[in-house]
């Protein structure tokens, strides 16, 4: 791989600046109206800004198109015993040209991180089982819907974690 990326470069747009892992694959990229790119690769969406930055697709929520690419990143809060409770921090929107692409690959690597879900409707809890990318195995996680308090989320794990302990 390394020579072929010597030779024919690593698929990335020009001008991209991010640092990719010697094992991650370019997959797609858009142009930000505004500037930089989004880049999406095997290992997590490369976001723009003064650094351009990954998200490991673990770690994303949610992604939508409403006039401008709309991103919900979650972010590790806390643990109940194997379960890491997550919370969603604001969504980032990056206005493209042609989003189809790109919106594709991305929702499929979401998509495809996912392993298992449950759902626990009081008070409103999703429980997944996914896969990090670049690494084996599986990690447990868990995210309340909006409005619902990282307790909340918490109690609703407990008796799932108590259940995965045996």
């Amino acid at each position: 791989m390394g020579l072929l990326r010597r030779l024919f470069g690593n698929g990335a747009p020009d001008g991209f600046t991010g640092s990719l892992e010697r094992e991650e694959t370019v997959i797609g990229h858009a142009p930000v109206t505004g500037g930089g790119h989004l880049v999406v690769t095997s290992l997590g969406l490369w976001v723009p800004g003064e650094s351009p930055r990954r998200i490991g697709w673990h770690l994303i929520s949610k992604v939508k198109w409403e006039g401008a690419l709309r991103v919900v990143e979650a972010s590790e809060a806390s643990a109940e015993g194997p379960v890491v409770l997550l919370e969603d921090l604001p969504a980032h929107r990056f206005a493209l040209e042609d989003p189809r692409r790109v919106l594709r690959a991305i929702s499929q690597r979401v998509e495809g991180s996912i392993r298992h879900r449950e759902r626990v409707e009081s008070p409103g809890v999703w429980i997944l089982q996914r896969k990090i990318p670049g690494q084996d195995g599986v990690v447990w996680q868990a995210r309340g819907d909006a409005g619902v308090d990282l307790g909340a989320v918490r109690e609703a794990v407990s008796a799932f974690a108590a259940k995965l302990a045996g």
